[in-house]
């Protein structure tokens, strides 16, 4: 150890975790950017933006409408998922960096905002819906630059949102599931 400071960094992945939030944190100093992630936080609370964007793709593609409410019960149901996973691991929010936003709950594993964008990035991109995967990546980097979850509990919820929406994609489609 070099200084006193190595006897309070964490080491293995939870250090990878601090120190890239720690990092990305940083990059919210620009107001462009802390604007943006505010905004992002504010409009994937709940997955609402989602929820939107499902009910907005119902209401202008009537021919698959039934797909895309099925699509967005899926993603909502991905959120639903990462909520019981939330409140079982119990994982504390990063304290080590001032947050952006404030949040609803205490916990951070996995990011229920990464959970449903990719969950609606699975689910509306099979329907065409070609903006959604970029804005859905744009919100998981925001929960980073926010300072309101590790790397890995954003991970966690892509994987966890894209894995809901791609078991459901047959019942999504009018197959059977």
């Amino acid at each position: 150890m070099d200084d006193q400071h190595d006897l309070f960094r964490p080491r293995g992945l939870h250090g990878v975790d601090h120190r890239i939030v720690s990092a990305l944190r940083a990059c919210g100093s620009d107001p462009r950017v802390a604007g943006a992630a505010r905004a992002l936080s504010w409009a994937g609370e709940h997955g609402a933006v989602w929820v939107a964007a499902g009910l907005a793709g119902a209401v202008v593609d009537r021919p698959r409408r039934g797909a895309w409410l099925r699509g967005t019960a899926l993603t909502a149901g991905a959120h639903a998922a990462s909520s019981v996973v939330k409140r079982v691991v119990r994982r504390p929010r990063p304290a080590h960096v001032e947050p952006l936003v404030g949040t609803v709950g205490r916990h951070s594993f996995p990011s229920s905002h990464a959970t449903s964008a990719a969950a609606a990035a699975v689910a509306f991109g099979a329907l065409g819906a070609r903006a959604v995967p970029p804005l859905a990546a744009a919100m998981c980097v925001s929960r980073l630059v926010a300072g309101v979850h590790y790397p890995s509990d954003v991970a966690a919820g892509a994987a966890l949102g894209a894995l809901t929406a791609r078991l459901g994609a047959r019942w999504m489609t009018g197959g059977t599931a």
